[in-house]
């Protein structure tokens, strides 16, 4: 299966790199380029929903309109397509933004092709909430600084879970996708898959990032 991919970014070298590793890869179709958030948007409403990629890298610092105030925007209007910053900015203050206003991962520039790959697989087939692991870390970091985090002596509730899936659990606030999870506690990705399942049916949530929050809060991890 390709994933249809759309890529925003303002230096035309990048998105000519990027392109180029992504299509020698035959796993995504790249339905179209821009290079700012208001041409991006220009050109969603220039084609049909069905055509719409399912995904967009989207940079941040563009001229004519950023990639957070895109984000924010087609979010409203397009509620179908999922975002992933593709940036060289790693500060909290974007991070926080680019979250707040709909973006579903957060990759550095510096990622590898295959990385990426995982990442559009990742948030197209398990709806999970891909970053770097540098990004990850900071985002667990602003997780602990929200109101309404318990304080350091407070009485917290038990999850629940089993010692295997706290272990998986921990893992995913470490912000390892299913496969290496799986490569570092030796089982297969399906186990991994049906432990998560589990996870999210005892603390009734859907999602990694719901998963993740609760870890944080409750300090199960």
């Amino acid at each position: 299966m390709r994933y249809r991919l759309a890529i925003v970014d303002d230096k035309p070298n990048v998105i000519a790199a990027v392109c180029k590793d992504l299509i020698y890869s035959d796993r995504v179709e790249i339905v179209f380029t821009a290079d700012n958030g208001a041409e991006f948007i220009e050109k969603l409403q220039s084609i049909p929903h069905e055509k719409h990629p399912q995904v967009v890298l989207m940079d941040i610092d563009m001229p004519v309109m950023n990639g957070i105030d895109a984000v924010r925007a087609a979010s409203g209007l397009y509620s179908h397509i999922q975002y992933i910053m593709l940036t060289v900015f790693d500060d909290d203050d974007k991070l926080f933004e680019a979250l707040k206003a709909g973006a579903h991962g957060y990759l550095l520039k510096e990622e590898r092709t295959e990385a990426i790959l995982r990442a559009i697989e990742e948030i197209i087939e398990k709806k999970g909430a891909p970053m770097s692991p540098r990004i990850a870390r900071k985002t667990l970091n602003l997780l602990l600084q929200e109101p309404g985090a318990p304080a350091k002596n407070a009485v917290v509730p038990e999850s629940g879970l089993s010692e295997r899936e706290t272990e998986i659990l921990r893992n995913m606030v470490s912000g390892l996708d299913y496969k290496k999870i799986g490569e570092k506690l030796f089982i297969s990705p399906n186990t991994v898959r049906n432990h998560i399942s589990k996870i999210y049916d005892k603390l009734h949530i859907s999602s990694k990032t719901d998963a993740v929050k609760l870890a944080i809060r409750n300090r199960w991890v």
